[in-house]
């Protein structure tokens, strides 16, 4: 696709592996917007938000088929922009509903090529787009690689004209699931969550994907909202937000102690947390795009402004790595396992 000449272009710009495709540095993520999962979402500033986004130069969109309304609002968005070389990216979600994938389950029972396409018809539909840039699995498992009838449905999708490129949402916290089938040639992105606190994705994953040209697509670069500084031990979260897990068991006081701990490392007011969290990912070569949630015209203005400040100083790059703080907070609190 094309970028349009807009005046506004506030956006860098990165290639996404091999693609060919040229995506904003910050992309949009939608999963807040779709009211499934985040609780507080409006339609209309949702809207708003996302066409700022556009008018400040964005053109990669992150949304998925379990993301209840997401597909449908970006889709009635991206409609009103053709020839703005809007880069759309949706998931297929795990027919058996488990997230993450569980070891030992045959792909027959999470991809089958009939359940793939079916969900792709359906967010075709329902965003009312022609076709995808990019499809995702929303779960993975390396186990899969070289079974079941996935990668020829896949490539039937890509000879018709219904998605453009492949790539896998690695599950949270276990960055290493997506090793085989990055060296495998496979897959064109792949993506993962990567932030100050997990840095565990650059032992192994970014630079086998970089070595083999995969765009790689960061997910909760902020933690969830924890690196925004905005949540402490006080914070509550609204009933259904997945939220109040994640933070819950006396886990945003712990948090609050290294977000307090690291704003006086850095020497920075806390409401600049975001954009040096954002900046860290955003340092390391491997990286083509990290899509924020900004459900607001405020967060979208904040995080355009971090696209165009440049590379972190040395020192701050080396605080921020200091920080690394491995957790999986989607383990319930009191449990070791998400599959006890």
């Amino acid at each position: 696709m094309v970028r349009s000449n807009r005046k506004e272009d506030e956006m860098q710009y990165r290639e996404l592996g091999r693609t060919g495709l040229r995506v904003s540095d910050i992309g949009y993520g939608a999963w807040g917007i779709g009211g499934s999962g985040w609780i507080g979402a409006q339609d209309d500033e949702s809207l708003r938000a996302l066409e700022r986004f556009i008018e400040l130069g964005g053109t990669f969109i992150d949304t998925a088929r379990g993301y209840g309304r997401s597909e449908e609002l970006v889709g009635k968005v991206v409609r009103r922009h053709p020839g703005d070389g809007l880069i759309v990216a949706t998931k297929v979600p795990p027919k058996n509903g488990e997230w993450p994938a569980r070891p030992g389950v045959p792909v027959e029972q999470t991809f089958p090529g009939q359940h793939i396409r079916a969900s792709v018809e359906e967010s075709l539909r329902a965003s009312g787009l022609d076709a995808f840039d990019v499809l995702q699995f929303h779960v993975w498992s390396d186990e899969w690689v070289g079974h079941g009838d996935w990668l020829e449905t896949v490539q039937a999708l890509k000879d018709e004209g219904k998605i453009r490129f492949f790539g896998i949402s690695i599950n949270d916290f276990e960055p290493e699931q997506g090793l085989a089938l990055v060296r495998s040639g496979a897959v064109d992105t792949v993506q993962v969550i990567y932030n100050v606190f997990h840095q565990q994705p650059e032992e192994q994953l970014l630079p086998a994907a970089q070595e083999n040209r995969v765009g790689v697509i960061v997910r909760v670069a902020l933690d969830e909202g924890g690196l925004t500084g905005r949540i402490t031990g006080d914070t509550r979260f609204e009933p259904g937000d997945f939220r109040a897990r994640y933070f819950g068991g006396g886990r945003a006081e712990d948090l609050e102690r290294h977000v307090q701990a690291l704003t006086a490392d850095l020497g920075i007011e806390t409401d600049e947390l975001p954009d040096r969290a954002l900046r860290f990912v955003l340092a390391h070569p491997a990286v083509s795009t990290v899509i924020a949630g900004m459900r607001t015209v405020r967060n979208v203005e904040r995080n355009a402004a971090t696209s165009d400040r440049g590379p972190l100083p040395k020192d701050q790059l080396e605080i921020l790595k200091r920080a690394r703080w491995e957790r999986d907070w989607y383990v319930e609190p009191g449990k070791t396992s998400r599959f006890e």
